[in-house]
Formats: C-alpha cells, structure tokens, sequence
C-alpha cells in the first residue's frame, strides 16, 4: 500500500543516504532513510521539502517531487517568527 507525505530532507548521512522525516497534519509521523540519487537533484540539501509517495508495506521509497515553493514559504514563516522573538527579547533588555 503506497502512502503521500510532506517530507523535510534532515540530513544526509555519509554523502550517501539521506534522512527524510515524513509529515503527516503537520506532525513528523516517521523517518525514511534513502539513497541520495533517489532524490530530485534541486532537493538534495538540508531542508528541502519534498512530496513523497512510500510503499509502507515495503518501507521504500516510490516517488519524490521537489517543493521549492513550500521550502521557501516554511523559511520565511521561520525568519518571521524568530524576527518577532528576537524584537520582543531586545524590548525586554531595554526594561532593566
């Protein structure tokens, strides 16, 4: 039975294998080891968002598109937050 998953590119292992953490609602609800060539040649980096179809009954890998789109939204929405935080942690220092 094959399954679709938002995956995130974790890291890659010894140039070789990459570890990608499959998202299901959000939540990371597995990880799937593969070989690195497997991937689309532009998702090859830490970070990359992926759309993956995995055979679960077989735990491998069928499918992976590459979300350019998707890695720049969730990067952005990053940056965003930690601009927010660190604006309200410099307010704070100003208070003592």
């Amino acid at each position: 039975m094959s399954e679709t998953y938002t995956a995130v590119l974790d890291r890659i292992v010894d140039g070789e294998t990459a570890v990608l953490l499959l998202e299901a609602d959000g939540n990371v609800v597995d990880d799937l080891p593969v070989a690195v060539e497997r991937l689309p040649a532009a998702g090859r980096h830490e970070g990359a968002v992926l759309s993956v179809t995995v055979d679960r009954d077989e735990g491998r890998l069928l499918e992976a598109t590459y979300r350019a789109d998707t890695e720049r939204d969730r990067r952005e929405s990053l940056q965003d937050r930690f601009d927010r935080l660190s604006e309200r942690l410099s307010d704070r220092g100003d208070e003592n």
